[in-house]
């Protein structure tokens, strides 16, 4: 039997993110499951323009950029469930339009994608109604599923675990050589201990760890007098000196690289040029990040109170720490620098993220759930 189904978004190309990031890699599987089984999809974008879309992702024809013009996404796509048998919305902010759909033809399917801390608050009256009338919510790990059921009271059977994937364009290492270019650019050498992380530096929030990060390194500068960390990611003006005076308080200026945004070309390079990826943090829903330093065979260390306990198999693939407890990541650090990282044991995590992690299984479980 033919479907139609359409995912709406509210940006998924311009912009690089956790959630866009996940965004492209489902489009791109709902495109490949579609086409094998000769149905509809598109992708519609309500801050995106036309011209944005990533064609390795979905072809050009198959997606709808509005460019901000929220009135014309919203009447639009209200106008388009008498046609369509699945309609999944990426973000829980899209709510009024799936209520208004679910209202207008009651037997489309409306699925949202749950993330992390965009569901781990109180909800609207809007929100409240629209996900008593989800036939699904997928939750991109079993801690998101676990605040869906016990904050907003959703049946455990509507909510359903659907960990996300590498990207499949990902550009991922054949060897495991440190860039000669990034050891020349951050003024390295091979000999340095490598500690790297990548994430959104946001005055606003407070729950990424790197401020622990940064106080574990003033306490192991003398026993790794050549410890290096390499911190990457936008952030704005009031972080930066708030980093900065932690930097200076914690003397740990010739230890630390604050690099900023990190262009997607380069960043499977930087996962290759660390000896450890570390993000205590404790409002992850899944983390992508862990998955794709793992994908480059970088060991991760995540915090343990959150989505990050899914991305690294519930300690399988890497090390969850208490993230306020300096100690203990302190020493869990120590125990990674203690043991060279070999090539083989870097192509060994590369290949059990990939094992798990990988697109296929992901499509096959959507195509499970496209099936019911």
């Amino acid at each position: 039997m033919s479907k139609k189904v359409i995912l709406f978004t509210l940006q998924t190309f311009s912009t690089t993110g956790g959630i866009q990031k996940m965004t492209r890699t489902l489009g791109h599987s709902l495109h490949q499951i579609a086409k094998a089984n000769n149905w509809d999809f598109e992708l519609w974008s309500a801050y995106d323009k036309p011209g944005d879309v990533m064609t390795q992702y979905l072809p050009a024809k198959n997606f709808k950029g509005f460019n901000i013009n929220k009135l014309s996404f919203v009447l639009k796509a209200i106008s388009r469930p008498a046609r369509s048998n699945v309609i999944i919305l990426s973000h829980i902010n899209l709510a009024i339009v799936g209520l208004a759909i679910k209202l207008i033809n009651p037997k489309c399917q409306i699925w949202l994608i749950a993330h992390g801390i965009e569901v781990w608050r109180p909800f609207s009256f809007i929100k409240k109604r629209f996900l008593k009338q989800c036939d699904k919510v997928i939750c991109v790990s079993n801690f998101t599923k676990q605040q869906m059921v016990t904050r907003h009271d959703i049946h455990h059977d509507i909510c359903i675990v659907l960990n996300n994937a590498v990207d499949p364009f990902i550009q991922l290492p054949a060897s495991f050589v440190k860039p000669q270019y990034l050891i020349d650019r951050y003024q390295l050498s091979n000999n340095h201990p490598i500690i790297f992380t990548l994430t959104r530096m946001a005055s606003t929030e407070k729950y990424k760890g790197y401020e622990q990060v940064i106080q574990a390194i003033s306490m192991l500068k003398d026993q790794f007098p050549k410890i290096k960390y390499i911190l990457s990611g936008k952030y704005d003006s009031l972080e930066e000196v708030r980093i900065n005076k932690l930097i200076a308080d914690y003397q740990i200026k010739d230890h630390i690289t604050l690099t900023g945004f990190i262009e997607e070309t380069e960043l499977t390079d930087h996962f290759l040029l660390a000896d450890l990826f570390v993000l205590p943090s404790k409002k992850e829903g899944f983390g992508i990040v862990f998955i794709e330093a793992l994908a480059c065979g970088l060991p991760v260390i995540c915090g343990n109170a959150d989505g990050s306990i899914d991305a690294i198999r519930n300690g399988e693939l890497g090390r969850a720490i208490d993230a306020d407890d300096p100690i203990e990541l302190h020493n869990c650090i120590i125990e990674y620098l203690a043991t060279p990282l070999t090539a083989a044991k870097r192509k060994q995590l590369q290949e059990q993220c990939l094992l798990h992690f990988n697109e296929n299984n992901y499509m096959n479980k959507l195509q499970l759930l496209l099936n019911k």
